[in-house]
């Protein structure tokens, strides 16, 4: 969440963000919280002076008994008294405002960074890099779904069956492909210096508080009502509530962690033909970076992860472009998101692969996730950063459209060791 001292700082500054980001009612939501600050402040400084004055009193009545002062030592325990009931008083009230105000900026959103461009939705995101090239296919190229009944590689209707909609089986060489390609990428991910984890598929409700997913305005997120616990959308989460609650060494920054987990969506409100096959599931498997880094040193950070995952679309053989997102189409925690979109020859279209997200300080006041500055020796809030390396379901989309032949389905040369075989056909064994 964004921080008391950037809000009451930087007010205008943190308006015309939120009004960039597209957030409704941007100046009422920051007036709101300065009115709560100012009237937590007053309620602090009281509650303090009452605690001095009480003090001074209990200080004094002993004094007054050795005087013979009886009158005025009980008149003095009598305010004592009085005090007390008003610091308990005053100490529920300053509770109820901090809880209240922490609640209100759960409720707003990062601000975006200079560089985020203006605009409303996916239509004013800005191509900031193309790479690959987009194969012609010949006539009567089938899509991926149609090539998986073919070749007998993802039954849709068994996932129906056994589970529900966006739960694909994956058979026989497809099966094997997506360890492979888990496998490739986080290979990738630690010669790049990632730390390899392996995560809980389910969270708590202050790690989804933590990274932001929680409160779920948007109904995404699968709940395990009896035990109150979450199916992760993404690693992101789980790893990155590693770091929740800890003051990090300045030495130890940054942090470079990767993680493979299946991921749990349930895409409320997603229908039509741009959700068919692969396009977009409600479990899927995926490789996630995360990155915690000190705030001067973060946007190189972003950058390193954005040329890693790069890296992955040209070994995967696959036409690619960049995506900066503008504000009204960044997600609720991000101060600046890149997209990776591959293409995906038969259907002519774009598919996103992968965002990389630098959150600033944003999710890091969330977690309490802090460095101790050497030269200050204070705890000082990180940067977070994380970034699909890749998202699975959509790239073997591409992989299948894009490398079609008479003969099956060719593999990218890189996943071939990982795999083990060249075509992906009816051949399953």
């Amino acid at each position: 969440m964004l921080t008391l001292k950037l809000i009451t700082e930087e007010t205008e500054r943190v308006i015309k963000g939120l009004e960039k980001k597209q957030f409704k009612g941007a100046r009422e939501a920051i007036a709101a919280v300065l009115e709560l600050d100012k009237t937590r402040r007053a309620t602090q400084q009281q509650l303090d002076k009452d605690l001095q004055e009480g003090k001074k009193l209990a200080a004094g009545i002993g004094r007054l008994m050795k005087e013979g002062k009886t009158a005025e030592a009980e008149e003095a325990k009598a305010g004592v008294a009085g005090l007390k009931e008003e610091s308990k008083r005053l100490e529920h009230e300053l509770t109820d405002i901090q809880q209240k105000l922490t609640e209100l900026l759960c409720t707003i959103p990062n601000i975006p960074n200079d560089d985020v461009p203006e605009g409303k939705d996916a239509s004013d995101n800005v191509v900031v890099k193309e790479g690959g090239v987009i194969p012609e296919l010949p006539e009567g190229a089938m899509c991926h779904w149609d090539l998986c009944k073919k070749y007998n590689l993802i039954d849709f209707d068994l996932g129906v069956k056994i589970t529900g909609a966006g739960f694909p089986v994956y058979i026989g060489k497809m099966a094997r492909l997506q360890r492979a390609l888990e496998a490739f990428f986080l290979d990738e991910a630690r010669k790049s210096g990632y730390l390899e984890i392996q995560p809980p598929y389910v969270v708590n409700e202050a790690s989804g508080y933590g990274t932001g997913q929680l409160p779920d305005k948007e109904g995404q997120m699968y709940h395990c009502n009896q035990d109150n616990l979450y199916l992760i959308p993404t690693a992101e989460v789980p790893v990155t509530n590693i770091y929740r609650d800890v003051i990090l060494d300045e030495k130890d920054l940054p942090v470079k962690l990767c993680a493979y987990s299946a991921c749990f969506r349930r895409e409320a409100g997603s229908y039509g033909k741009d959700v068919r096959g692969l396009n977009r599931l409600h479990q899927f498997d995926k490789v996630e970076l995360v990155r915690i880094d000190k705030p001067e040193h973060s946007y190189r950070s972003l950058d390193e992860m954005l040329a890693h995952v790069e890296g992955l679309c040209q070994k995967l053989e696959l036409p690619y472009h960049i995506l900066r997102l503008c504000g009204g189409d960044m997600s609720f925690t991000s101060a600046i998101c890149y997209d990776f979109e591959v293409y995906s020859a038969a259907q002519k279209k774009w598919l996103e692969v992968s965002s990389v997200s630098n959150f600033e300080s944003y999710q890091a006041n969330r977690l309490k996730c802090r460095y101790r500055n050497p030269e200050t020796k204070k705890p000082e809030l990180c940067h977070t950063l994380n970034g699909s390396a890749l998202a699975l379901p959509r790239i073997v989309a591409a992989i299948m459209e894009n490398n079609q032949t008479p003969d099956g389905i060719r593999v990218p040369k890189a996943l071939v060791p990982y795999c083990g075989f060249e075509m992906l056909d009816d051949k399953n064994f």
